[in-house]
């Protein structure tokens, strides 16, 4: 496990999940093969797996902290660029995704709406790319809901997205200065 995924396996623990380093999981797709129909199985790996009673976390992390950053059109599949896009098949890719999470569910015992996919981020390209990132993660449907994206912008309540990471959904945890904390989305409150 490189630092990054184990700070985002440390946050995903504050969250009261538990947590499993890399997982591969097969998927059969069908080749370019024009002559004739051709399936080949290729294991997909999601870099983090999380869970608590009720949802299951599929985690992706790029943590590109030495370079460049991550490319917008690199994660949306909008490159010409085959290998960059292959780097975020499981996000880019409904025809990968989708058989992950039903996959992953069944492999741990969920349902797929149970199934939550993050891209946790430790840099991204200057410029606009986070905000065309999040935007298309919004658009995305995957097991629960859309892909939710984690910068690497921390504060005590943990790292930037849609949900407080403190506590699983529907769980309540008592905190050191006499406080309930509840899993709710930002701004529902």
């Amino acid at each position: 496990m490189e630092a990054f995924e184990a700070f985002v396996a440390l946050a995903l623990e504050d969250e009261g999940l538990v947590v499993s380093e890399s997982v591969k999981f097969p998927v059969r797709l069908r080749t370019r093969r024009q002559d004739h129909a051709e399936v080949q199985t290729h294991g997909y790996e999601v870099d983090l797996v999380a869970a608590c009673a009720g949802k299951l976390v599929l985690a992706s992390v790029k943590s590109y902290l030495g370079s460049r950053g991550v490319v917008a059109e690199h994660v949306t599949g909008e490159t010409e660029d085959e290998r960059a896009r292959r780097r975020y098949s499981l996000l880019n890719r409904p025809e990968v995704r989708g058989p992950v999470i039903r996959a992953a569910a069944e492999r741990y015992g969920y349902l797929a709406g149970q199934v939550e996919m993050r891209l946790y981020v430790g840099k991204f390209s200057p410029g606009i790319h986070e905000a065309k990132v999040r935007a298309w993660a919004r658009r995305q449907r995957a097991g629960a809901g859309p892909i939710a994206v984690y910068g690497l912008g921390v504060s005590r309540a943990g790292f930037r997205g849609n949900l407080d990471p403190r506590v699983c959904p529907g769980e309540r945890r008592f905190s050191g200065d006499g406080i309930y904390y509840e899993a709710v989305p930002r701004g529902a409150a």
